[in-house]
């Protein structure tokens, strides 16, 4: 099943579940800016329709405080964002990238590292049509 499409503050709230825990919704929303927090329920409104979608999960109840945490992890919801990213571009990355080199936000040790995992997978590739069932 593919990772649910997620707004800007569902992801922002998500965000938090990665990096701090399971938490309550005061918790989650203690965690934005001051000047930028969401209302208290704004945040309840949107991690109900994250649980919807089954991106977080109640895992236990504190009191009255329901406490939730992600179902979905960080590397599959930012999958998710890239597929949809590259799909604007016809799948093609070419455009990002150069984007990127010119907006210095690409370094040659970037570049290196990526042609490292592009030889490793042409290798694991290779290796794979090389096996006979």
């Amino acid at each position: 099943m593919p990772p649910p499409k997620l707004s800007k503050l569902e992801l922002k709230i998500m965000e938090a579940l990665w990096d701090h825990g399971a938490s309550s919704i005061r918790e989650v929303q203690e965690r934005f800016p001051q000047k930028t927090r969401p209302a208290y329920t704004t945040v309840q409104t949107t991690v109900g329709r994250l649980e919807a979608k089954k991106a977080v999960g109640r895992v236990k109840k504190i009191g009255s405080a329901n406490i939730y945490d992600a179902l979905v992890s960080r590397e599959n919801a930012q999958t998710r964002l890239i597929d949809e990213f590259l799909a604007l571009f016809g799948g093609r990355a070419q455009p990002i990238m150069a984007h990127f080199v010119e907006a210095g936000k690409l370094t040659l040790e970037d570049v290196q590292h990526a042609e490292r995992h592009l030889r490793e997978l042409a290798a694991k590739e290779s290796s794979r049509g090389d096996e006979k069932p």
